[in-house]
């Protein structure tokens, strides 16, 4: 993996520091954002003990983690995991998946690449409907209902005379019970084409997104499969219509919100499904984001999957919004271009044979791993690097919310005892995962596990004459209810109950820069509203080089 065209990988030493003794190790509190210090701020509510000394004794600041800090298209799109480890990672900002995705449909060129015209070629010879499959949402952070949209769109321009749209509900990156704005908005577009061109296009199935289709890192295929079932093979419980679906699913089942929502099967008038995936088919998992399609990609593409029993496996051409995985090439097929991210942290360090260690438990692994390399799956130099995954536990976070805090504190604290890591990169899961539950109380006592963990860590790195960097990827528990906008008071439903938040926030997120006994090293003024693209130099530095051309400068003065 190492090279890719770059000839002079070669660090260069800091003239005027020579760097700590010890390691340089980053922590990512995921999903902990600087918020209002108010009632719903689960931050501000924790009992931080360490945090509050890491105020006193660290370099402190904050850092832009959301909109053009991070690659997206404005700043009112909010950070997530994914485009804050990839600029964490490469030092610099690189457009992301939402902007190049819109750009691709502005500019027409979606359209006249190979993969779309040869999806269009295999409906129209086999007669089978072109399938889209994806998280109907404007979250921007795994996909745009407007993308969707632009692409049903072109399927009447180029006479496709039959669609089926398997909706995956969000409830995460948007309000917890929004599913019906989407699901309205999605049938009044498809009404509109049916009624304008003969058209025979329709939502085939759905559920929430944490409950079918959307698992990562290979933590819960009964997810995959349980999707599978309903999209593919046509199988659950039978509905006319979505909005019945998801009513009813309410009525039968109180409080549950849309990314947990039941699977669904839209049936016709004689109890068959209205869009089961057939030989012939054309299928669109219309994501962006890598993490949440992988492995429904691996469902659709690999023979020899042995995760769960698909049954026969439907000849279709199958394409993907973007390439999910640069090493695996995943899929074979797809819609855009993804960011070309090159010249990582990880790999400049490999190259300089520096030593390096990441950990975290599964549910945020890939990001001090493969989003944190530049979307690439696997090590740079075997020699030179130890990654450790904790398995995350299966039940829901709310009921855990320490979740696997103590065990990466353990791993790390036995790896940085080893002496033998110059760098080393964790996170803390707790702050999104429980953040995205709703749940204020779970996520206070989130909070508090990575403060406890932190305050294991800190010293052991005052002893190893180490330093560390404490900061976030994006902001999500820092913000528990919706606000409104103009009044700027806790939204309330009709029965007067706070509405929960579940999605990230527009927050800028903490850092902090700890090197014991430093009497030198100061923040750079000169460092206008810097973002988590800084890191990078900032680490950089703290080891004793310059940062690379085209790198972000450094926190430091």
């Amino acid at each position: 993996m190492l090279g890719r065209g770059v000839t002079d990988w070669k660090l260069k030493r800091d003239p005027t520091f020579a760097g700590v003794e010890g390691p340089v190790l980053i922590v990512v509190m995921d999903g902990v954002g600087c918020g209002a210090s108010n009632e719903g701020d689960a931050v501000w509510l924790a009992r931080t003990p360490t945090l509050h000394h890491l105020a006193q004794v660290a370099l402190t600041t904050r850092l832009r983690a959301h909109g053009t800090a991070v690659g997206l298209p404005s700043d009112d799109d909010m950070g997530n995991s994914e485009v804050g480890h990839n600029a964490f990672g490469a030092g610099r900002v690189f457009d992301q998946g939402a902007k190049r995705v819109q750009m691709a449909i502005e500019s027409g060129e979606i359209f006249e690449g190979e993969a779309w015209k040869k999806l269009v070629r295999r409906v129209k010879t086999s007669g089978e409907p072109m399938h889209f499959m994806g998280l109907l949402s404007d979250g921007n952070v795994h996909s745009h209902i407007e993308h969707l949209f632009a692409m049903l769109r072109r399927c009447n321009e180029e006479d496709v005379q039959r669609v089926r749209v398997h909706v995956l509900l969000d409830g995460r990156d948007v309000p917890e019970t929004s599913a019906l704005e989407y699901v309205d908005a999605l049938e009044k577009l498809l009404h509109e084409l049916n009624e304008g061109g003969g058209r025979d296009y329709r939502i085939a199935s759905g559920g929430g997104r944490m409950f079918i289709t959307m698992d990562r890192y290979n933590a819960n295929w009964e997810m995959v499969d349980r999707g599978w079932k309903h999209h593919v093979l046509g199988e659950g419980m039978g509905f006319r219509s979505a909005t019945e679906a998801i009513q009813t699913i309410r009525e039968e089942n109180p409080g549950m919100i849309d990314q947990d929502l039941l699977g669904f099967v839209i049936v016709d008038d004689h109890g068959k499904p209205v869009g089961p995936i057939r030989d012939g088919a054309a299928v669109v998992l219309y994501n962006f984001r890598g993490d949440r399609a992988l492995e429904l990609t691996r469902a659709f593409t690999e023979p020899d999957l042995t995760e769960f029993d698909r049954g026969p496996i439907p000849d279709v051409e199958f394409v993907g919004m973007m390439e999910y995985d640069g090493d695996l090439k995943l899929p074979r097929q797809y819609l855009v271009q993804p960011p070309a991210i090159d010249r990582t942290l990880g790999e400049y360090l490999a190259r300089n044979r520096v030593t390096q260690f990441a950990c975290s438990e599964t549910q945020k692994f890939g990001h001090v791993t493969y989003f944190w390399n530049g979307n690439r799956t696997g090590k740079f130099d075997e020699t030179y690097e130890e990654y450790v995954e904790i398995p995350s536990d299966r039940v829901p976070f709310e009921q855990r919310p320490w979740m696997k805090a103590a065990e990466i504190t353990d791993a790390t604290i036995k790896a940085l005892q080893r002496g033998e890591f110059r760098h080393a990169r964790i996170n803390y899961a707790n702050g999104d995962m429980v953040g995205h539950t709703g749940d204020l109380e779970a996520a206070v006592i989130a909070v508090e596990a990575v403060d406890l963990s932190l305050g294991r860590i800190i010293p052991v790195i005052e002893k190893l004459n180490g330093a560390i960097i404490v900061t976030a990827d994006h902001g999500n528990c820092d913000e528990m209810f919706e606000v409104d906008e103009k009044s700027r008071d806790f939204k309330r439903d009709e029965a007067g109950h706070l509405q929960s938040k579940t999605s990230h926030t527009l927050n800028p997120v903490p850092c902090y820069i700890y090197v014991p006994g430093n009497r030198t090293l100061q923040l750079d003024p000169s460092v206008a509203n810097p973002g988590l693209a800084n890191i990078s130099a900032t680490t950089l530095e703290l080891l004793g080089f310059e940062r690379p051309e085209g790198y972000e400068p450094s926190l430091l003065q």
